[in-house]
This record gives structure tokens, sequence and C-alpha cells, in this order.
């Protein structure tokens, strides 16, 4: 009896350590993210994985993946609404093909500044998208910074919009940004993010539109020279969760998760800036033409049609949207 007791207490005192083990694993989440290591939006991905961090005392890690390692974008918001990855940083456009709400910040022209549209992303509205995200399998955790998005082409300067006409411009895959394209006269090119450089390369397409930093980290213009600042888009980056994975946290672990992704924000907004001017210093000193356009009257009254044909709700939430002072 006396060496079943003491065998008893032998084994208690290897299973309790164990035990208590395995209840203080931490929570390990992976974010996929498509652009590089040092990138703003890596950098503001690697902010909000330290504040979930740090605020619950390691708990809860998120792990980043820069450079597509777990896939393009639009693979990637798939395996992130299956539950196969638990978050991703991406822009709103190709999610917008889930979420067709989302559309209204893709519209062209919209905001009067950057300060508008951050005050739109960070009040009630972006706050009101983020949680409509949630019947379509996804939890929205924030919004990023990517800029104002410009033509950039291989063959020849465009100064106006008559210069696009017949060019095959690359983008997103989105039916909204297909469609802005098409309202310049150039013929749009769905692809991949990482198809671009060699499209350029190669002829497939004769340009593409993004902001100055994805114009610079991507190579872009090594293959294509002319960069015009028609601005045409402030498309913010969303983060966005899956349904799935983070829906089995408890309460308090999932709003610890979005306080941090809100506060990340302006770490990554300065960020941005900085990037930002590096990329339109090393482009011009690369010898590529920057094309300014002072006067954006004709380029706005080209697309303006665009806003009659988006459904009643797009309409409505673009009303609200140029209604923030």
């Amino acid at each position: 009896m006396k060496r079943k007791g003491i065998a008893a207490l032998f084994m208690l005192l290897i299973l309790v350590p164990a035990m208590l083990f395995a209840q203080a694993k931490p929570i390990v989440l992976r974010l996929a993210e498509t652009h590089p290591k040092g990138y703003p939006t890596t950098l503001g991905d690697e902010e909000f994985a330290r504040l979930v961090k740090e605020r619950s005392n390691g708990r809860i890690i998120i792990e980043v993946y820069p450079g597509s390692q777990l896939g393009q974008e639009k693979a990637v918001i798939e395996q992130v609404q299956f539950g196969a990855i638990d978050i991703t940083r991406v822009s709103i456009s190709p999610v917008a093909s889930f979420v067709p709400k989302l559309n209204a910040f893709q519209m062209p022209y919209l905001y009067r500044n950057s300060e508008h549209m951050w005050k739109v992303l960070k009040g009630d509205i972006g706050k009101e998208l983020l949680a409509s995200l949630e019947p379509f399998g996804f939890i929205g955790l924030g919004w990023f910074e990517a800029g104002a998005r410009s033509f950039y082409t291989t063959k020849k300067a465009v100064r106006t919009p008559a210069d696009l006409k017949g060019l095959k411009i690359r983008v997103q895959e989105s039916e909204l940004m297909m469609g802005l394209v098409s309202a310049f006269g150039a013929v749009p090119t769905p692809m991949p993010y990482g198809e671009v450089y060699s499209s350029l390369q190669t002829g497939v397409i004769d340009g593409a539109e993004n902001n100055p930093p994805s114009y610079y980290s991507a190579s872009h213009y090594e293959v294509a020279k002319y960069y015009t600042l028609d601005e045409h888009t402030m498309v913010p980056e969303i983060i966005i969760g899956s349904k799935i994975s983070l829906g089995r946290l408890s309460k308090a672990d999932l709003d610890l998760i979005k306080q941090a992704a809100f506060d990340a924000i302006d770490f990554q907004r300065n960020e941005w800036a900085k990037y930002e001017q590096l990329s339109m210093d090393k482009v011009k000193a690369a010898g590529c033409t920057i094309i300014p356009i002072a006067d954006k009257t004709e380029w706005m009254k080209m697309v303006e049609p665009m806003y009659a044909k988006q459904p009643k709700e797009i309409q409505e939430l673009v009303a609200k949207i140029r209604a923030v002072k």
C-alpha cells in the first residue's frame, strides 16, 4: 500500500508540471503578408504582433510571414475564410470580391485628402465596415495606410487620360478597378501582384497602377520608367482575421487583438510616410520620368459616370463618406 502511495505521488509530480506547461503553451496565429520584410505594411504587421504579445503577456503570439510566403493575396484571403490562415494584411480590392460593400472605399477621387480618409476609417463608418465582414467569414481587425495609386507605363509618358487609350494596364483582381481603367480608355488586365514585373518586362502589359512604395520596392520602376501622379484612388489596406480560427478565442482576447490592430495604425502611417519619400527619391535617382498632374479635373470627369452605376448601397455609403468633415 505504501509503495502504491509513493508511486501515485511520483506520477502526480510528473503530471502536474506537464499539465501546467500545456496550459501555459501560447496561442500562435499566422499572419500572411504580400510585401517584403522592411516594407511599411510589414513593419505595421510586426508592430501589431508586438503589441499583442506585450498586452497578452506572451499568451498570444502572431507570427508574420512576409514576401508572399503563404501565397498571393486572393489565395490567402480564401484560406483565411476557411481558417487555414489566421490573419492577413491585404488591399481591400480583392476582399471586395467577397464583401461588395468595400467597393465604396475604392471609388476614384473619393477623398479630399489623406486626413479625410483617416477620419472616415477611424470613425463610425470604418468601424461599421469592419463589422460588416463577419457574415462572409472574416473578422475585420483594422486599417493601414497605402497612399495614393497612380499609373506607370513602359513605352510612353501619360500626361492626359487620352494617353492611356488602348494600353494594357494591370489591375488588381477587382471588377471595380477594371471598370476604372476602362473609364480611361485603357484595357484592364487583372493578374497577381507577383507576375507584374515579368509582364511589364516582356510586354504582356504596357503598364500598371500602384503607390510609390510598391512601384519602388517591387522594382517595377526598372521596367516601367514613366510614373504619372494622377492619384486616382486612395485605397486603404485592411487587416482581416479568420472567423473560424479567431472565433475560438475569448471575447477578451479578441478585443485585445482588435485594439492592438487599431493602435498600430499611427506607427504604420509614420513608416509609410518615410518610405514613400524614400521611394520617390530612389526612382528619380534611377532616371524615371515623374509626371505630376496639378489639375485633375479632366481625370475626375472621366470616372464620374462610375458613381451612377454603383448599387444604391454604395451610393449611400459614398454620400456618408463625402459628408465627413
